[in-house]
């Protein structure tokens, strides 16, 4: 036996594999036709679903259920569109719930969001609304029978006390209903590998699905990192070093860099992949095929 061969990211593809990318409503023109494309070109790729950001207090809400609204009219997507508690009471929760339920939405994915007045202040629950994501869940499941994922942090949420603080919410969010965690994005393979132990520990068997940030950007990338708490090694910095004005190498590297992690993560087991796609495809395309994804069509063809 080589050591390959007991390398199982030698041997993904077919239906061991499974997807899900994210977008985030565009603020023009131009950034709506960059995101058409990106779903258009992945879509082939049969993703478990597509989930749509919601911008802080409600800002992007209109865009968001709009968005969603059509992927559900226009493609064989299943959309999943985020959901928040800041800055709205129970009814116009609630009723952005129905909606999407009319649409014929059946997956939200319910988060608290960020503090009102930005990253770094204290978080005010609003006096009339769901108070945190636990109580968010507890509402959508009340009001239809939704399929609700949430959100897990591998090098614990920011606010969090310590990371078993961070999992007793992350169970009561299951008790609440929810079926699903997708994590923070993270460089370092060993924090997530870490979490899903103790999630494990906890008793908790929900998929705890990682959330992969293919690295366009590498100065954007660390300034949500530090907003995040999310550590950034300093063999990733050292690898976009120099490169700030050489697009072209640093997109090679951002591919060996994403490569590089998620096979990594094939090789301990993980089998499911959330894509932060940032409203770009050709990246996460890339990594998708070296996950052993082909296009739907292309397959039935072979």
């Amino acid at each position: 036996m080589t050591l390959s061969s007991c390398r199982p990211s030698r041997f993904v593809g077919g239906p061991g594999i499974s997807v899900s990318f994210e977008f985030f409503p565009p603020k023009t023109a131009e950034m709506d036709a960059q995101l058409w494309e990106s779903i258009t070109r992945l879509a082939p790729l049969n993703p478990a679903f597509v989930s749509v950001t919601y911008g802080a207090g409600g800002s992007t809400r209109e865009r968001t259920h709009a968005i969603v609204k059509r992927i559900v009219e226009e493609t064989a997507l299943k959309p999943a569109a985020h959901l928040t508690c800041v800055a709205a009471t129970r009814e116009e929760i609630d009723a952005v719930i129905h909606a999407y339920w009319a649409a014929g939405v059946r997956h939200i994915v319910a988060l608290r969001g960020d503090p009102p007045a930005g990253p770094g202040t204290v978080y005010e629950p609003h006096p009339g609304g769901y108070a945190h994501s636990t109580d968010l869940v507890a509402g959508i499941k009340r009001i239809a029978d939704f399929e609700v994922s949430v959100s897990a942090y591998p090098e614990k949420h920011p606010e969090s006390a310590s990371i078993e603080a961070d999992l007793d919410v992350l169970k009561a969010k299951v008790e609440a209903g929810a079926s699903r965690a997708i994590s923070q994005f993270f460089f370092d393979n060993a924090h997530f590998l870490r979490y899903r132990d103790r999630v494990a520990a906890r008793g908790l068997h929900i998929p705890i699905v990682p959330g992969i940030l293919p690295v366009m950007n590498f100065k954007q990338a660390k300034s949500f990192a530090e907003r995040c708490g999310t550590e950034v090694p300093g063999w990733l910095a050292r690898r976009f070093e120099g490169l700030d004005n050489d697009l072209r190498t640093r997109e090679l590297i951002a591919a060996a860099v994403a490569a590089e992690q998620v096979l990594d993560l094939v090789d301990h087991g993980v089998t499911e992949f959330h894509f932060y796609t940032m409203n770009r495809a050709d990246l996460v395309y890339a990594i998708c095929h070296l996950l052993g994804l082909r296009p739907v069509a292309a397959q039935a063809a072979a």
